[in-house]
């Protein structure tokens, strides 16, 4: 089982038509300017891929276009993470059909699920992407809750395929429960990757990658103080702009993206949040 390493860019999804379409076209040029930027890979369909947002046909045409333009060595990880188990096992085994490296799940939003159900949830979706390595996805703030250690513990004894995990939990002391010995752990928020590495993090799964990945390469990679204070930077000005959007405006502006659409309920920018973030796109 060959495990996710290094820096990963939660990717962006391209849209085109008001957000209402996929823009396959945009699929190779993301990639591309991904590799060239250091980063070993992607995280397809997340928070930052507006993943929940797509239909699960949309989904698995993601996953499809990512994969195929994908260089050698490059890691391609889906995100099949749903609302229902049974949507969340059509992708976990469709990613294993497609060819990818790697399966990750959250827990399901709405319903405060008990260490129960969420237990059988992810090893239902372990099982059904199973040898493909698998990440458990922690992200309380999407969730609504956090999932018990417990639980991570059982399903690492009784699921032989499960991996490690993303956190994107902050502060620090929300990561640290997860550092558990022999499960990869990778960052969310990149302010905390250099002092969750020196715990024994392996690497990040990061949305600003999406847009600066060669400063998270160097942030992973190097451990790079500079890199350290440029995420932290990044972080601060884009706090209170619409995410999803800055992103793909940062790629647009640098022409890796044909259109900075995101699907509603997501909106796009303002004019002034738009020259605010066109600040930072030519910046490294």
């Amino acid at each position: 089982m060959q495990r996710l390493h290094g820096a990963i860019a939660a990717a962006v999804t391209p849209l085109t038509e008001g957000g209402r379409a996929l823009d396959p076209d945009s699929f190779p040029p993301l990639v591309q300017f991904l590799a060239a930027g250091g980063v070993d890979g992607v995280l397809v369909c997340g928070t930052t891929g507006e993943g929940v947002l797509l239909a699960m046909d949309e989904r698995r045409r993601v996953a499809e276009g990512f994969l195929a333009v994908r260089p050698e060595g490059f890691q391609v990880a889906v995100h099949a993470g749903a609302q229902t188990t049974r949507d969340t096992v059509a992708l976990a085994a469709h990613a294993l059909e497609a060819g990818a490296d790697a399966v990750a799940v959250i827990a399901p939003p709405y319903f405060p699920l008990g260490a129960r159900e969420l237990f059988e949830h992810l090893r239902s979706a372990a099982d059904a992407c199973d040898p493909l390595p698998f990440y458990v996805y922690e992200f309380a703030a999407r969730s609504g809750y956090a999932i018990p250690v417990d639980v991570v513990q059982q399903l690492r004894r009784e699921q032989g395929n499960v991996a490690g995990m993303k956190v994107s939990d902050t502060p620090f002391d929300a990561i640290e429960p997860y550092l558990l010995d022999g499960m990869d752990v990778f960052v969310g928020s990149e302010p905390l990757v250099r002092a969750a590495m020196e715990r024994g993090a392996v690497g990040a799964v990061s949305g600003l990658a999406s847009a600066w990945p060669n400063v998270v390469a160097s942030l992973v990679h190097e451990h790079s103080p500079e890199a350290h204070l440029r995420v932290t930077e990044l972080r601060e000005r884009l706090e209170g702009l619409p995410f999803h959007s800055a992103l793909k405006q940062v790629l647009t502006d640098r022409g890796v993206l044909l259109h900075a659409d995101v699907r509603p309920p997501l909106r796009g920018l303002t004019l002034e949040e738009r020259t605010a973030v066109s600040a930072l796109s030519g910046a490294a």
